[in-house]
């Protein structure tokens, strides 16, 4: 089966993976329709609700970060293909959580059923106390029971939920997402998430893995799955890259190292990619010259990838962000088989 490839989109990167100021709700539309028209599957937005405490250091002035639900919603008038998926959505900053199944199921409709749910923990605890000051939870754990009163509401005419962070009573949620089966997948490098995807997840979002590590997690997710009972086949092994993509494997480098996405990088260091700290970001993403990211990209194939779900370009304005999306559209992407 043929790879699937989609495009990061810039819900909640201004100040983290692009500069302050990047896109407006113009450049959204811009971007949204860019991607339909070279034939991506769909668009992955991030979730954020404040502003982190480095970005605040380094910025004079405040990003904007899109909620990315509503702008889905405003972004299905733009399209009629293209595809909406939350990369991730943070469900523990959302705390009523038969409100989020109702967005998402309004989200499906309005979009003549093309939305797509990854959820996750957050890279950033802080954001998350931001919200909730001296709540004491276990993040992966809310996750987890997030997911299974999604799936209750979505599924049963009547819902009744009693867990250790969500309750809710006798709910009739209606309508019912436009998909019979809403994907729904689990983001995060943590070993903890495969055993979620495993036993209800439609798919797995890591972020920036290493090939021979990625391979690995795979092999393990593929016996947790089988050891569920269910088909390991019919789940998204979706990891998210960065991209930047050259003629030439130095220049494409440098420029690159020039970009706020390789300052994000080297922040998440200290939080999602801790275990990579000793890494290059250029030597695990897709950035190089044109050979570079097909050799790559061939090989995470090999190791595993059906879908390269959040392919962030690595970009310092919307024109760059728009050009790259095409080159790798037309020269690296019919390469992947």
């Amino acid at each position: 089966m043929a790879a699937l490839f989609s495009v990061g989109f810039p819900t909640g990167m201004e100040g983290l993976t692009y500069p302050i100021p990047f896109s407006n709700p113009e450049d959204l539309v811009r971007i949204a329709k860019h991607a339909e028209a070279l034939g991506y599957h769909s668009v992955w937005g991030n979730d954020h609700m404040t502003t982190q405490h480095y970005v605040r250091a380094e910025f004079p002035v405040p990003p904007r970060f899109w909620e990315p639900l509503v702008t889905y919603a405003y972004l299905a008038a733009h399209t009629s293909t293209l595809r909406f998926g939350t990369g991730v959505l943070v469900l523990p900053m959302r705390r009523d959580i038969v409100v989020t199944a109702k967005q998402i199921a309004t989200l499906d409709h309005l979009s003549n059923g093309r939305a797509e749910i990854g959820v996750g923990i957050g890279a950033y605890r802080e954001e998350f106390e931001a919200l909730n000051p001296a709540s004491r939870v276990h993040r992966g754990d809310m996750v987890e029971e997030g997911v299974r009163a999604l799936r209750l509401l979505f599924s049963q005419r009547e819902a009744s939920f009693e867990g250790k962070y969500y309750k809710f009573k006798d709910v009739e949620l209606f309508p019912k997402p436009k998909q019979h089966k809403l994907p729904i997948y689990f983001g995060g490098n943590n070993a903890a998430h495969l055993q979620r995807t495993a036993l209800s997840g439609d798919g797995w979002i890591p972020a920036a893995m290493p090939q021979q590590t990625l391979r690995r997690m795979v092999a393990e997710l593929k016996e947790m799955t089988e050891k569920a009972g269910r088909e390991f086949s019919e789940l998204e092994i979706a990891p998210q890259y960065i991209v930047h993509v050259g003629r030439d494997q130095e220049k494409a480098v440098a420029r690159f190292r020039q970009s706020q996405m390789y300052k994000h990088l080297e922040s998440l260091k200290k939080s999602t990619l801790k275990g990579q700290a000793s890494l290059n970001p250029e030597d695990v993403n897709l950035v190089g010259s044109i050979e570079t990211v097909i050799a790559r990209a061939m090989a995470l194939r090999e190791a595993g990838v059906t879908h390269f779900l959040g392919l962030f370009f690595a970009a310092n304005s919307v024109p760059e962000l728009l050009d790259q999306m095409q080159i790798f559209a037309q020269e690296v992407r019919p390469k992947i088989t």
